[in-house]
């Protein structure tokens, strides 16, 4: 059987660059699952895109599926034939559905019995009949949220589509989809090389596009050489360019012959709040901004162009002549602001809704302050400083630069304090109340900050499940998922002795006659465990160790971290598992006692010599894990928990619980209920 590479490119309209990526991974792999689906072996796929063209190359594809021997069995010989070997009409209805005779038939013996049976070979079909409608179906399973229509044609995709070519090794596979027939034409870039090239084999994709084209398809050698360009070009200005993975993709996506230059705008710009230029560099205009080594914005920018231009001084001059304006908006912006106090424009959040029933912006800002007033007493943080923050919080989001770039809110009201001449605790904690925006992201640095943060993030959860709108499937309007996470994020990374408990009862009092669901308490706890779960889980740990913890429902996230790490450590002891049973096997036998069980244990009701030693270890070690216990400390614990495995293993083996005498019975209920107490203390290891 033979094999070659096979190219399939689809030519379109520039694709949407924030998809691209995206849209290429899912047509390789829809592509992978197809022909397995139809049983085409190969060696890899291997992805490539620009912003006009989606391909694929497929190494080492077999020209046909294997031939097929198929089997196919009749009836049993008992029903085949009648006593005198006259074959019954059901065996001459098989045999014609089979085209054969009966005495064509074979016999196949099993123990069952045995039947008539009719092998046929089934030839694989060719590459050149399956490919169209395996193409089709893995372009038809593209993530594509919103398909266009062209011209008079009900064809639908993301972007109209020119060219089709699908080419095994030299040999063009024919094939109509979505409105275009495959050829061996492919497009050059759009302004530079040839419009259109003529390809002959598969193979000659990548360097052909490149050398006549001007396109570098490849699209991860492309991100790479900008990559390279931009930071050569920061070097060369002393400086580091300031390139975040999300904007590298987007610019990557968006051209197909990289040309990195670098322009330059006024001095007198960079007195505007940095974070603002770079927003306004970055997001509206995709370029990269360059900064000193020590962290301070330069007048520098860093774009990529889709063109090689004669005259490169042109295209620098049209960029600094676009970026210009914006910068001076930004400009105006911050001095037109600071002609009132962040003060001075919390009345006017009582004109903008928080959410209707919960109020506006400005109760909001009460509601903060008071609440991390409170937890800035806990986390012994300046309650003061908490509180003021709280208040000024929501401030900065009517100004004239947070409405222009909403991505800056919070980092303007620091500036803005710091011009109104408010405490620097104040100011960072205006920068820092959002945090963390993301997985991963950085946590507040300040204490008051965590103060803010965390009460934010309690009023908005606080708030929407005590009006019954509680997350439903993937909708998260409120985004309370990412807030809940954040919230527990800061207070187990920054050591935070707090109680999710009592942090949503003081929310929750914040709010005053406004809620209607009674057991929002509850709700908003039951929530916080559940991203526990989805969090650790994350993180590698496995449901039953989350849920040995859970079942012991630990409200303080600290707390909850370090009793799932001493599980984690527990369980890699030898005497676990035989603990983890004998642990299930006492819960299965007390959850069948009628009654109250009486923990005392009466040394003169022992008979057995392993009921004895069981209790002595037990008796001694609740002494001794007492203080360890106290100081959270689990890990040691649950250590010294694992050496009742062998007078644990001894008693099961030489006791009977439920003995015929009521007192003996009692006193042994009492050791297990005891000792299943103990490991509770830490954990349900018996669900491990």
């Amino acid at each position: 059987m033979a094999q070659e590479n096979l190219l399939i490119e689809l030519g379109t309209e520039e694709l949407p660059p924030k998809s691209l990526r995206k849209l290429a991974q899912a047509f390789a792999e829809n592509m992978q699952i197809e022909l397995k689906k139809v049983e085409l072996s190969f060696v890899k796929i291997d992805w490539l895109a620009s912003p006009r063209r989606l391909a694929v190359v497929i190494t080492d594809l077999v020209d046909a599926q294997a031939d097929k021997i198929v089997e196919k069995r009749g009836p049993a010989l008992s029903m085949a034939f009648t006593k005198d070997g006259t074959p019954t009409k059901a065996a001459q209805g098989w045999a014609k559905s089979n085209s054969i005779s009966v005495d064509q038939a074979e016999r196949l013996v099993t123990d069952k019995g045995e039947w008539l049976l009719f092998k046929s070979e089934v030839k694989g079909k060719s590459i050149a009949d399956l490919l169209p409608k395996v193409v089709a179906e893995a372009l038809s399973k593209l993530p594509i949220p919103k398909p266009m229509r062209w011209g008079s044609s009900n064809i639908q995709f993301i972007r109209p589509v020119h060219t089709l070519c699908i080419l095994f090794g030299n040999e063009l596979i024919h094939a109509e989809l979505l409105g275009v027939k495959s050829s061996r034409v492919i497009r050059g870039h759009r302004f530079l090389g040839e419009a259109e090239l003529t390809i002959k084999h598969a193979d000659d994709y990548e360097q052909l596009l490149e050398t006549r084209g001007k396109v570098i398809v490849n699209y991860e050698r492309r991100k790479e050489i900008i990559r390279h360009q931009v930071d050569v070009l920061a070097e060369l200005e002393a400086g580091v360019a300031d390139v975040d993975d999300a904007l590298l993709e987007e610019v990557t996506s968006l051209v197909e012959w990289p040309v990195t230059l670098i322009g330059s705008f006024e001095e007198k710009y960079l007195l505007v709040p940095s974070e603002a230029l770079i927003y306004t560099m970055k997001d509206n205009q995709k370029y990269f901004p360059v900064k000193d080594k020590s962290g301070n914005l330069l007048p520098r920018f860093i774009f990529v162009s889709n063109i090689e231009s004669t005259d490169p001084k042109q295209v620098i001059q049209g960029n600094e002549k676009v970026v210009r304006p914006r910068l001076a908006d930004a400009e105006f912006f911050f001095a037109n602001d600071k002609k009132k106090t962040l003060e001075s424009r919390v009345e006017s959040l009582s004109s903008v809704l928080f959410q209707k029933k919960l109020g506006t912006l400005k109760e909001k800002s009460a509601r903060i302050s008071n609440v991390a007033g409170k937890i800035a007493l806990l986390i012994n943080a300046n309650s003061k400083h908490s509180q003021r923050a709280g208040w000024l919080s929501k401030a900065d989001l009517l100004t004239d630069m947070v409405l222009e770039f909403p991505d800056i809110q919070g980092v303007m009201g620091m500036y803005y304090a710091r011009f109104d001449g408010e405490d620097e605790a104040v100011a960072i904690a205006l920068k820092e109340q959002y945090l963390p925006r993301f997985s991963g992201d950085k946590l507040p640095t300040s204490l008051v900050a965590c103060a803010v943060s965390l009460a934010d993030k309690l009023d908005t959860l606080v708030g929407i499940f005590g009006i019954g709108q509680a997350p439903k499937g993937a909708a998260d309007p409120f985004a309370l998922r990412r807030a809940a996470i954040g919230l527990l994020r800061i207070i187990k990374d920054k050591e935070l002795d707090l109680d999710i408990v009592k942090l949503t009862e003081i929310a929750k009092h914040e709010y005053g006659e406004k809620l209607t669901n009674e057991n929002v308490v509850l709700d908003v706890v039951n929530f916080l465990f559940a991203r526990f779960r989805a969090t650790y889980q994350a993180n590698g740990f496995s449901a039953e160790l989350i849920q040995s913890v859970l079942a012991r429902r630990p409200t303080k996230p600290v707390d909850f971290e370090k009793r799932i790490q001493a599980v984690a450590k527990f369980q890699q002891l030898e005497e676990a598992a035989p603990i983890a049973a004998a642990n299930k096997r006492i819960s299965n036998i007390l959850a069948k006692v009628q009654g109250k069980i009486n923990t005392e244990i009466d040394t003169m009701l022992f008979t057995e010599t392993a009921e004895t030693a069981l209790a002595e270890k037990l008796i001694a070690l609740e002494l001794k894990l007492s203080p360890l216990f106290d100081k959270g400390d689990y890990e040691s614990a649950l250590f010294e928990l694992a050496s009742l495995q062998a007078p644990v293993d001894l008693f099961f083996e030489n006791v009977m619980v439920m003995a015929d005498n009521e007192a003996i019975k009692q006193n042994r209920l009492a050791i297990l209920s005891r000792l299943r107490d103990l490991f509770l203390k830490v954990a349900d290891v018996s669900v491990l």
